[in-house]
This record gives C-alpha cells, structure tokens and sequence, in this order.
C-alpha cells in the first residue's frame, strides 16, 4: 500500500545543500511563471498568440514543478521518505499529463513563430483567436488519454520486492523497475506512446526553426539577423534540454542508465528547466520588461 522514496539518499552529506539549492530554484520558478501569467494577462500590448502560449506554458511548469517539488523538498529533510500508492499513482499521472502537454505546446509555440516569421502577411489569418484556442485545448487533452492508461496499465501489475523507487518522485521507469510479472507489451505501448509524445513535437519543432533561420539569413538588417538568432538559439537550448533529458530518461525503459545518473537526469527538467523557461521565454523580452514596468511601476 505504499513506496518509499529513495530521492538523494547517496548523497547524505548534501542533503541541506540540496534543499537550499532547490528551494531557491522552487522560488524563482514560482515567481517567474507567475510573473508572466499576471503581464501577460494584465497588459493588452502582450494579448497576442505568442503571449497566449507563454501563458499556458507557464501555467503547465507551475502545475508541473508543484507536482513534484514541495514532495521532494519535505523529503530532503525527514529519514523514512514514504508515499502511498494511490499519492504514487496520482503523482505519476500528473507527471505523464503535464510533460505531454508541455511538448505539444513547445510544438504549437514553433508553429507560431514559423507563421510570424515566415508567412507574416497570413499570421493574424492563420492565428487567430479561434484557432489558438483550439490549439490550447488541444495540447491539453492531448495528455489526458496517455496519463490515464499508462498509469492505470502499470498500477495493475503485481508489485513484488523492496517496494523501494530509486527516484526522487514516481516515474514511470523506477515504478517499473519493481514490477515483478512480464512487461513486454507494457513497455512496448510505452516505447510508441513516447515517441509519438517527444519525438514527434520535437521534429515539428526543429523544421519549424529550419524554416525560421532561412528567412532569418534572408533578411538585409545585419542588427536585425543577430537578434533573430540569439532568441531562436535561447529558445532551443531549452527546448533540447527538455526533449533530450525526457526522451534519455523515457525511450528506453528498464534502461541500462544508472539511478543515480538518471535522477541528475530528472532534476534538469523538473527543476532547471521550469526555472529557465520565463528567463528565456520572457523575462529577457523587451516586451515583457516594458508591460512589467507598466504593470507595477504604477502602483
């Protein structure tokens, strides 16, 4: 009826420095997303499609990081790291939901940056209000059916052994790790669900910028070009960091990656990379810092 969480426990030493470090990040994380949510919503000069998605992106990596993170920091500081398996089941759920959202999302924000880009006299055509709504809702049901069979599929299975998850949180791969009846077909579903999930987004994502960086070359403006590029580039880093480290962590289960490794793994986009989202995204936008300015400098 219950798990125990391993979370850091090979690193006894660094137990404090760790809560410290992540508190910190849980924070900025926190205030961050916040911050883009309440401009973005507030301010009328940022009610466009790109501003639209960072809204939602921000929403998901709150959800995401509350998900995961305050469980974690409690069990940086107590000795017996226990969860239930109805709190694990729950936990990985919102984990799967969240993490497939999040993908198609980074899919459909491309989308709008190759539109804006590259076909800008069709933009306030192609993404209107109608469509960037369906758009939304779309990458959030997208999670819903995957979330829903993968854990009630893998909380079927007989669980046998120690009962101990050597992860900081429930996820898919520890969890499996102490299923003791065979997973084949189990793992084959999840292999085809992933891919579909990370590969599949992070190619759409990748040709759309292919798309972008031509027309980029293509413009006259040499300040113009350096502007253009350091934003794509920001923006790619943390889209790779994301699909790389989810696609390291999930392609392959049952995995030869060490469990040590893969909560290291885990950490940068469950931590890092919900931290570094409203930077990137947002907070170095010109934009962005002129509606903070309006927003709060007024009061």
């Amino acid at each position: 009826t219950y798990f125990t969480l391993q979370g850091f426990s090979h690193l006894a030493a660094l137990q404090v420095f760790l809560f410290q470090g992540i508190l910190l990040m849980f924070l900025v994380t926190m205030a961050g997303n916040f911050l883009i949510i309440i401009v973005a919503t507030t301010d009328p000069a940022l009610h466009t499609p790109m501003y639209y998605f960072l809204k939602n992106l921000a929403f998901i990596e709150i959800c995401f990081t509350l998900n995961i993170i305050p469980k974690m920091l409690v069990d940086l500081l107590l000795e017996r790291k226990v969860i239930s398996s109805s709190a694990c089941a729950l936990q990985l759920y919102f984990v799967i939901f969240f993490i497939t959202s999040e993908c198609f999302l980074l899919g459909a924000m491309a989308y709008d940056r190759y539109v804006a880009v590259c076909r800008p006299l069709h933009y306030a055509m192609m993404m209107n209000r109608r469509v960037c709504l369906h758009m939304a809702i779309a990458c959030w049901m997208a999670g819903i059916p995957v979330s829903v069979t993968l854990t009630a599929w893998l909380f079927s299975y007989p669980f046998c052994g120690s009962k101990e998850i050597e992860h900081f949180f429930c996820d898919i791969t520890p969890v499996l790790d102490l299923v003791c009846s065979d997973t084949y077909l189990f793992e084959l579903l999840l292999f085809i669900a992933t891919v579909i999930i990370i590969l599949i987004p992070f190619i759409l994502t990748a040709a759309s910028y292919i798309q972008i960086i031509r027309t980029i070359l293509q413009m006259p403006s040499a300040e113009g070009r350096r502007k253009a590029f350091f934003t794509c580039v920001a923006h790619l880093v943390v889209v790779t960091l994301f699909y790389c480290t989810t696609g390291v962590v999930h392609l392959k289960p049952k995995s030869s990656l060490l469990a040590n490794s893969r909560k290291l793994v885990a950490l940068s986009y469950t931590v890092v990379t919900p931290m570094l989202n409203p930077i990137i995204y947002s907070l170095r936008n010109k934009e962005v810092k002129h509606a903070l300015r309006r927003t709060f400098g007024r009061r």
